[in-house]
């Protein structure tokens, strides 16, 4: 389906912390446009994953290149250029509470483009609407918004130097089932109409069924299912079996 190069490729990522092997050989890939998840048990390193993926934690052994590029060989000034092509959701969304949600979404802005402040405010509102947020949102400080709007807000910051890749930490987390689904129709919409490949960790199954192109699994320090989600879910293995039987209502 998919003829470019990945976009991410994670290649023999070996981890040691906490006087353990949290990965013991992860391989997986990520296509242009692509929404990835990967799920596993609590402890498997999800989000250390994650934050090997951009740069934040450097792993024992294996590379991870994204665009080609292996960021751990990269200098600082490098890994800027290349980071200035992904955003991040934490899984808190990590607003600065001191700043408006428009200082926030400017703040990527500020660090990586020259772009004059007319031009940067109106980058800005672009973002704000892109999230769905009202426009007298921008406004507002983090403590003034629902958690949906938090998560709007952060993601809006996430886009505004307009990535090619997206990496979510747990982009439901906190929400009410409503706000979750409207997150997730959000997130599919945003990675259709601007090719958006992204990768995210979650626990919530749901978003899993309505939002995921394919599903990567981690079990003790290794993938072990890597596939389309319909077709993750009917794997004969303990622990798929049963994180997909706790939630099993009319799925086939």
């Amino acid at each position: 389906m998919h003829t470019h190069a990945p976009i991410l490729q994670a290649e023999g990522i070996r981890t040691h912390l906490g006087g353990r092997w949290l990965h013991d050989g992860v391989d997986f890939s990520l296509n242009p446009g692509e929404v990835v998840a990967l799920i596993g048990g609590s402890g498997t390193g999800k989000t250390v994953l994650l934050r090997e993926c951009i740069g934040l934690l450097r792993p024992t052994a294996g590379t991870v290149r994204i665009l080609g590029e292996d960021i751990w060989r990269l200098s600082g000034r490098e890994l800027d250029r290349v980071r200035r092509r992904f955003g991040m959701l934490f899984q808190e969304g990590a607003l600065f509470s001191s700043l408006s949600v428009a200082q926030n979404v400017a703040v990527p802005l500020r660090e990586h483009s020259a772009l004059p402040r007319g031009l940067r405010d109106e980058v800005v509102r672009l973002r704000i609407r892109l999230v769905g947020l009202p426009l007298d949102a921008a406004d507002r400080r983090p403590a003034e918004l629902s958690g949906g709007m938090k998560k709007r807000a952060a993601l809006a910051r996430a886009l505004a130097l307009e990535p090619e890749l997206l990496f979510l930490d747990e982009p439901t987390s906190g929400l009410d089932p409503i706000s979750a689904r409207e997150f997730d129709h959000l997130l599919r919409t945003l990675s259709d109409s601007l090719g958006l490949a992204t990768l995210l960790t979650t626990h919530d199954l749901d978003t899993l069924w309505g939002l995921v192109d394919r599903v990567i699994v981690l079990h003790a320090g290794r993938v072990i299912a890597d596939g389309p989600v319909a077709q993750v879910a009917r794997m004969e293995h303990e622990w798929i079996r049963s994180y997909f039987s706790s939630h099993a209502g009319g799925r086939s």
